[in-house]
């Protein structure tokens, strides 16, 4: 049976979804093979037999789920036998909440690294992510990120305190090893990190320990990426 996950890519063939990396994670959880097509900003025709416009999109043999929330779910239910990616009796509640939890952090992340996004991008990229994320933020792309060596320190101090608290008395998010909930978190850093020079971490941070931890998972799962 194939399985193609379509997964956002950018100039030389770099894949940084945080989205699409939740998926990737989720799916290497379950031991499940899966190929890759590349979609770019300006290839969403690819898109079209699943009825939206966005990544990532998982085609299990036939069965089309698109949002990496609504594919983690699938994943769970029809590969109940494989690994749990919600472990536990409320582990698809705290995995909720931290979807959601991320999903408010995102737009901070975003002015840290938002230029250097559009610099990872193909020419014809570049001309529509320009203009739909500079209406979206009300800014131009450089003034977004201006001000980032200012802020990244409230960001670290504050914006991250709730994870490294969590981290301080186990491995990891989902406990004494990875599950859905750390997959979350870790596409949204592997984004920043494989489309910015610039660290959001500092490498004294519990943070920065488990998303080392992380990067090794995604090594040993076969999905390793350069940062």
């Amino acid at each position: 049976m194939s399985r193609i996950l379509f997964d956002l890519c950018g100039a030389d063939d770099r894949r940084f979804s945080p989205y699409c990396w939740r998926t990737k994670m989720a799916l290497g959880h379950k031991g499940l093979d899966f190929t890759t097509e590349p979609v770019r900003f300006t290839e969403k025709y690819k898109l079209e037999f699943s009825g939206q416009e966005k990544v990532p999109v998982l085609d299990d043999g036939g069965t089309v789920v698109h949002d990496s929330w609504n594919i983690a779910e699938y994943l769970e239910d029809t590969y109940s036998d494989a690994p749990a990616l919600f472990p536990g009796p409320e582990g698809r509640l705290l995995a909720k909440q931290t979807n959601e939890w991320m999903d408010g952090l995102h737009r901070q992340l975003m002015t840290f690294i938002i230029f250097d996004v559009y610099q990872r991008l193909d020419v014809q990229d570049q001309a529509f992510f320009r203009p739909t994320r500079e209406e979206r933020y009300g800014g131009t792309l450089e003034e977004l990120q201006a001000g980032r060596d200012q802020s990244i320190g409230d960001f670290r101090a504050n914006g991250l305190a709730a994870l490294r608290a969590h981290l301080l008395d186990r491995e990891y998010i989902c406990g004494k090893t990875p599950a859905y909930g750390d997959y979350i978190v870790f596409g949204s850093l592997q984004w920043a990190r494989l489309t910015s020079e610039f660290d959001v971490l500092a490498p004294d941070d519990p943070v920065f320990s488990w998303r080392e931890r992380m990067i090794a998972r995604a090594d040993e799962m076969g999905l390793s990426a350069p940062a």
